[in-house]
């Protein structure tokens, strides 16, 4: 196994310990828990790349790993009242949307890679999902969740107009 799957393993591993945090009143702790997970995305891609560690399970472990971590965040907001499940709706069917014309293209011998849109997505979800752990406040949360569907939206839009074409191939 490789060190940028552990990587994601270990990313793998904090998110129940998140959810933990999160729900039993230490957001702070959970904030740190989340950030150092995020971070690990950073490093895991990095090894795989420059030390050329990519590798059919890393492959398919890290963007797993990514949605969980976020959907844990998201699943803790709604069960507080905090965003609205039609807001993580959304999110959850552009990543299936997404994965999903992937692996078409991938079929079709294909890559489709992240778009400019997407990597501003995952940015702006990771730093307003940051915010809402520490800073529980109905304007804020609900200004987070309107960046969060709008660049969703966005960036799925993106990947559809720039790939569609290889549904219909």
């Amino acid at each position: 196994m490789t060190t940028a799957t552990k990587c994601t393993l270990a990313r793998i591993v904090m998110i129940p310990l998140f959810m933990i945090l999160m729900l039993s009143g230490y957001p702070v702790w959970a904030l740190a828990v989340f950030i150092l997970a995020s971070l690990t995305d950073l490093v895991d891609g990095y090894i795989a790349r420059h030390y050329n560690q990519k590798s059919d399970l890393g492959i398919f472990l890290d963007p797993l790993a990514d949605k969980l971590l976020v959907l844990s965040a998201m699943l803790i907001f709604i069960q507080q009242g905090r965003m609205p499940a039609w807001a993580v709706m959304i999110v959850l069917a552009r990543e299936f949307a997404v994965s999903g014309l992937r692996m078409v293209a991938a079929a079709k011998g294909s890559v489709i890679a992240a778009g400019w849109s997407g990597k501003v997505k995952t940015a702006a979800t990771m730093v307003g999902l940051c915010v809402m752990i520490v800073i529980a406040h109905p304007i804020s949360d609900f200004c987070i969740t309107a960046v969060i569907v709008a660049t969703t939206i966005c960036s799925g839009v993106e990947y559809f107009w720039k790939n569609g074409n290889v549904l219909l191939a």
